[in-house]
């Protein structure tokens, strides 16, 4: 009688067991699933960090209703598992386009935090018409100097709007003499945070003035956010570097007449109209009139960028 090979036999018992197993289960009646529940899913009380900042300024931990507003925004953020791990995803690639633009303006790196508190990194929009990363309405953003038309929208060009983003900041810092406060009058707006302070009788504190809900909460979301993003593994975020998105390599294309057929056009460097709105979602239309000669710069991916993922 020949010897059944040893991977064999233990395959053999290794059914045996998951059949004893699933004889025995207990039937998934309500006593079962609720201690089961208890006994299988924890969530737990995050400690605070003893120490936090923005912008260098340290944040008053010691105040019990700053703590609990921390610990809000902590909690929030941290147990949002899915939006959590997309952010982490794409500051990989977004954040190497957003740092050294803050960095030339002399801006603070924390206000990446507050990009990713605007929008989440996408070229999207608000119920109230913030657009683009740094979510610019309208009215701010041609007061800024960007073009918005029904043909190009600079909110959405993330360079762009990074750069008017800083020279809003610089002056909000000039005005209220902390980076906290300009980073909350981007929520409220310069008149927004002045009217309180006059009112309250507060010149210098963000974390002393009594706000409306969501400017209360906007420097706490962003303290959470840069902590979460900080140490992703010390809040149960885990990945591998495979798993994050990576920036993808472009060479500018410089335009300066109309352009009849943008499909067309991306056709002429080898991609599809879509490759071409990706990276270019500043342009509003499949076309562009451009009567003034303007000189526009348009990305395009490196040759066979595409291609060479499949």
């Amino acid at each position: 009688m020949r010897f059944l090979p040893k991977h064999f036999i233990l395959l053999f018992l290794l059914g045996i067991v998951v059949l004893l197993i699933q004889a025995v289960q207990e039937p998934l009646t309500d006593a079962v699933i609720e201690r089961k529940l208890i006994n299988d899913y924890n969530i737990y009380a995050i400690p605070i960090p003893e120490k936090m900042d923005f912008a260098g300024e340290k944040v008053p931990l010691y105040n019990p209703d700053i703590r609990e507003r921390m610990d809000r925004e902590l909690l929030v953020n941290t147990y949002w598992q899915s939006n959590g791990l997309l952010l982490i995803k794409r500051a990989n690639k977004y954040f190497p386009i957003i740092e050294p633009l803050l960095k030339e303006y002399g801006i603070p790196d924390d206000f990446k935090y507050l990009a990713v508190a605007e929008s989440g990194l996408q070229n999207n929009s608000s119920p109230a018409g913030a657009a683009g990363f740094w979510h610019f309405m309208k009215t701010t953003g041609k007061e800024y100097g960007l073009e918005i038309n029904s043909y190009v929208d600079e909110r959405y060009h993330i360079e762009i709007a990074t750069r008017v983003a800083a020279e809003y900041l610089i002056k909000a810092k000039k005005r209220f003499g902390s980076w906290t406060l300009a980073a909350a009058s981007y929520n409220a707006g310069f008149s927004g945070i002045i009217r309180q302070q006059e009112r309250q009788l507060v010149n210098d504190s963000y974390y002393d003035l009594l706000l409306n809900d969501e400017t209360s909460r906007y420097l706490f979301r962003i303290l959470a956010l840069k902590e979460i993003l900080s140490n992703p593994y010390k809040y149960g975020f885990n990945y591998r570097e495979s798993d994050l998105y990576k920036p993808i390599s472009t060479y500018k294309v410089k335009v300066d007449t109309a352009v009849t057929n943008f499909a067309v056009f991306a056709k002429k460097f080898n991609i599809n109209y879509k490759i071409l709105k990706i990276h270019n979602p500043w342009l509003r239309d499949n076309f562009l009139k451009n009567a003034s000669g303007k000189e526009y710069f348009i990305e395009i991916p490196e040759e066979g960028y595409y291609n060479n993922l499949r």
